[in-house]
């Protein structure tokens, strides 16, 4: 009995098979000199939408560029095409933020340094297709890929001569490779780079130049985040400045002598500042903290990549680390400045924010206790007050009950009793006011049990 297929069987997680393609989705092109490239990254939109939307708008602009040569698009939630057009081959692949276009065509006849960047496989787009990239297109990259007629020392000159500077750069790559660029944007708007063959094996040069291709354009997603950095610069002067104006007003209002009153009022102004701070800070790092993170990302994915090229250096010339080093890292460090910038401040913010509170919240417990006393001083007015009533009402009651007694003690002596009425009625009156005293002290306990109750 052969063992149970479980490729496609119930037994699979959902995600088993598609995690373990997700590996393989993106391989390189196999390519072999020369050869002529042509990479396009095309941004999102600038307005939010959800990724999945993303993904629909950069699998529609694909969708009209196949319809314009007649062939069938990929499915809308693909993110890797790969395909044959005759004069050129495409490879497409559909990023988080940006989707690439690489175009490649076979380059047979000989290259100068006038024509090496002639009839790039760039000639080929409609132009009515690049029309709609109006605003969007973020990377344009020719690289073209020829086989080393000499050493990287000799080749030098020439390349100077192609790149038409002197502060050109360039390495021994992958150990059978040379590359060479500017970095900058040339007048055709494309960027441009040069990979010499010196003895690459397998797909080794489809490797070398998907590399070059991530490095320039992770370099420039990385550099998004510059701009979002100058422009929260002034933002975060202005907070840090009412900040520290709010901080001196608080120093200064705790060494003036204010009432009770007026200092409070004073310190919940303060407060309501501050809180507005917090928020545009908080408003501040929400927009900025995706863009500054998304910057360190790429960055680290341009580092790696060049480490992956296994850079030598060519005499003379500065490598690829070298000018990223020089170039890239202090804007990233900027990015990642402001960034901190932002932290901290918030921690300022909060600090600042808890203290006034612990002072609002000090001056409210004074107030209370004031309160408190005033309160105590009151029931003990009212409880002298009602001693004071307790003794007039024992003795009105007592002398009430005093003239009812003598009513009565008058009415048993008409009735033939003989015995001395003012002898019986001055017993009655400390009897009576005695017994009226033990009868409200019971009264004020009974109340004061229940109350207690």
């Amino acid at each position: 009995m052969g063992a149970m297929p479980i490729v496609y069987s119930a037994l699979n997680h959902p995600l088993r098979v598609p995690l373990a393609a997700e590996i393989h989705s993106r391989p390189p092109m196999r390519l072999e000199a020369p050869e002529k490239v042509t990479h396009l990254a095309i941004h999102g939109r600038n307005e939010p939408v959800a990724p999945a939307d993303k993904l629909g708008l950069q699998s529609a602009l694909l969708a009209d560029f196949c319809a314009h040569f007649g062939v069938p698009a990929p499915a809308g939630n693909a993110k890797y095409f790969f395909h044959d057009f005759g004069r050129f081959r495409l490879k497409w692949e559909c990023h988080t933020e940006f989707a690439g276009y690489t175009f490649v065509s076979s380059s047979h006849a000989p290259l100068s340094a006038d024509s090496l960047f002639a009839q790039m496989p760039s000639a080929e787009l409609p132009e009515v297709w690049l029309l709609t990239l109006k605003g969007r297109l973020l990377v344009a990259t020719h690289i073209v890929l020829d086989r080393a007629s000499s050493t990287a020392e000799d080749t030098a000159p020439y390349m100077r001569r192609v790149f038409e500077t002197n502060a050109v750069i360039g390495c021994d790559a992958s150990q059978g490779a040379q590359v060479w660029t500017d970095f900058q944007i040339h007048a055709d708007g494309f960027a441009r780079f040069v990979a010499l063959d010196a003895g690459l094996k397998g797909q080794q040069a489809g490797r070398l130049v998907q590399r070059l291709l991530e490095i320039e354009t992770y370099r420039v997603m990385a550099l998004l985040g510059l701009p979002v950095a100058h422009q929260a610069a002034p933002v975060l002067n202005d907070i840090e400045s009412e900040l520290a104006s709010a901080t001196k007003a608080m120093v200064a209002r705790e060494k003036n002598k204010r009432s009770e009153e007026e200092g409070m009022q004073e310190e919940q102004a303060l407060l309501q500042q501050i809180t507005q701070l917090a928020s545009r800070l908080e408003q501040l790092s929400v927009d900025d903290s995706y863009r500054f993170s998304a910057s360190q990302a790429y960055f680290g994915l341009v580092m790696s990549r060049i480490a992956e090229m296994r850079e030598r250096r060519i005499e003379g010339v500065p490598t690829i680390e070298e000018f990223m080093q020089r170039r890239l890292t202090p804007a990233m460090n900027t990015c990642a400045a402001t960034a901190r910038r932002q932290e901290l401040l918030a921690e300022r913010i909060a600090n600042t924010n808890s203290l006034l509170r612990t002072r609002v919240g000090i001056r409210q417990e004074r107030q209370n206790s004031q309160i408190l006393a005033s309160m105590n001083r009151r029931a003990a007015q009212q409880l002298r007050l009602q001693q004071a009533v307790e003794g007039l009402s024992v003795v009105a009651i007592s002398y009430y009950l005093v003239g009812l007694v003598s009513y009565v003690v008058k009415g048993i002596k008409a009735g033939g009793l003989h015995f001395d009425s003012d002898i019986v009625t001055g017993i009655a009156v400390p009897t009576l006011a005695l017994g009226v005293w033990l009868g409200l002290r019971r009264l004020q306990h009974s109340v004061g049990h229940k109350d207690h109750d």
